[in-house]
């Protein structure tokens, strides 16, 4: 060949750059390609429910619009006035918290807890008409972001697929294998950029693999942020994170709900027949002393535990700027014992916060809805033109050939070594990382022992053949 030899890259701009880095491409690459193959099934299940999710606030509102909203009045009544007309439509179970209407138009809810048929995690939310005192109906209400019925089901849908603990596994695999599969494109793809741009124009392969690589390089920060707060929740890398933030001193607090109140503290409770409030500060003293305290709308108050524990009353707004002081309230005087400001939360419990509301996509609103959208969106066609280069690089019928084995024994000790360190405390960490990946080593090393002894039957041993 008579053409002139191409120009330095930026890669190899650095003495011996290219000689130290690339025996691991190879090793990236069939990485990138086996865990794509495997754990793309689950990554698809997430996407397309994540998708449904990220339209499910505005899906609520909709269907339950009746028991949410109400013509705005001018004056609301009493607090401690409207549960007792839950009370009295719905004296089953306790009250184990109420949510004042926070803003015009919307209703209050009674949250009620032990009701007979109701799921023993959930609550049954009574919708109270603020102005009249009359109830629009009551509906199941899961976890602490308020989600009804259809939003709970969507979410149980994303997170466990309706399984239960088990179910969860795929959601932690599908997060535990995300950032490697993204991490591992991106090296991927920025190792060939010079070699890339000429793909742009090209058919096939090559442009499957353009529109692959463009794509998944422009929303690799999104996968990121994805796969990490998903794993901040989970059953097994979730538990490890929260034992780290703990032995960090950065677990989220909570407002101390106990009480010196004396031996009487017990008559001032919110505990009444069947958990209506009884005697003592009551709702609408302890919500006025929550308000001289500077904790305006939205806020849930939550009874006393027992006789010698506090009301609770804390901010619930997660959207952007968000809300989430708190302060105790002592039910016999009515005045605040103890205090709980977001600012003072250590700095790993706000990123947790902030992180998980970015994920469920309640931080910054419709804007935070439509980028998760487009993250879903994006990662259904990653998989599928994925799915596609590997159909492109075969023949006729048949799938393309697996990216060959091997590809560990040419990397130098002083990478390998460190980087199975590195493997080993990751798949501690995150063991759906972990004990996948040694699943597929072990097996890789039998298939290629196999292969290799099949060889030496075949070609009766020649040396140098495997």
């Amino acid at each position: 060949m008579t053409s002139a030899p191409p120009a330095p890259s930026a890669e190899a701009s650095g003495p011996g750059a290219r000689s130290r880095w690339a025996p691991l491409r190879p090793l990236v690459l069939r990485l990138h390609f086996y865990a794509g193959v495997l754990v793309a099934p689950f990554l698809l299940v997430a996407a397309v429910t994540g998708l449904l999710y990220a339209g499910s606030l505005q899906a609520e509102r909709l269907v339950y619009g009746h028991e949410l909203t109400v013509p705005a009045g001018k004056t609301p009544l009493p607090v401690s006035a409207q549960v007792a007309a839950a009370r009295k439509a719905h004296p089953e179970g306790a009250v184990a918290a109420v949510r004042p209407s926070p803003e015009a138009g919307a209703t209050t809810r009674v949250l009620l807890s032990g009701v007979p048929g109701v799921d023993p995690e959930h609550t049954l939310a009574v919708f109270v008409d603020p102005y009249t005192g009359k109830v629009r109906g009551a509906l199941e209400q899961y976890g602490s972001t308020g989600a009804l019925p259809l939003r709970t089901w969507i979410d149980g849908l994303h997170r466990d697929l309706h399984l239960g603990d088990t179910g969860r596994l795929y959601s932690e695999l599908a997060a535990s294998w995300l950032w490697v599969i993204t991490a591992g494109g991106l090296v991927l793809w920025f190792s060939r950029r010079r070699a890339l741009r000429r793909v742009r124009g090209t058919g096939g392969r090559r442009r499957t693999l353009g529109l692959h690589g463009t794509v998944g390089v422009w929303t690799a920060a999104g996968f990121l942020f994805l796969s990490a707060t998903g794993l901040t929740w989970s059953a097994y890398a979730g538990a490890h994170i929260d034992e780290l933030r703990t032995s960090l001193g950065q677990a989220t607090p909570s407002v101390s709900a106990s009480t010196t109140a004396g031996e009487h503290a017990g008559h001032g409770t919110a505990a009444g027949p069947g958990g209506a409030p009884g005697r003592g500060a009551g709702l609408d003293q302890v919500l006025a002393a929550a308000r001289t305290a500077g904790l305006g709308d939205p806020v849930e108050i939550v009874p006393p535990a027992h006789g010698h524990s506090a009301y609770v009353v804390r901010q619930i707004q997660r959207s952007w700027p968000e809300k989430q002081d708190s302060v105790a309230v002592d039910p016999v005087t009515g005045k605040v014992t103890d205090e709980l400001r977001f600012a003072d939360y250590p700095v790993l419990a706000k990123l947790t916060r902030w992180g998980i509301d970015l994920h469920t996509g309640v931080l910054l609103g419709p804007v935070n809805q439509i980028a998760l959208a487009v993250l879903a969106v994006a990662l259904i066609l990653l998989i599928l033109w994925g799915y596609r280069m590997w159909w492109q690089r075969g023949r006729g019928s048949a799938f393309g050939r697996p990216v060959p084995r091997g590809a560990w024994a040419e990397v130098p000790p002083y990478l390998l070594v460190p980087a199975l360190a590195a493997v080993a405390v990751l798949g501690w960490f995150v063991p759906l990382l972990g004990i996948p990946l040694a699943a597929f080593l072990a097996a890789d090393i039998v298939l290629g022992e196999i292969a290799h002894r099949r060889g030496r039957r075949t070609y009766g041993g020649a040396p140098g053949m495997k």
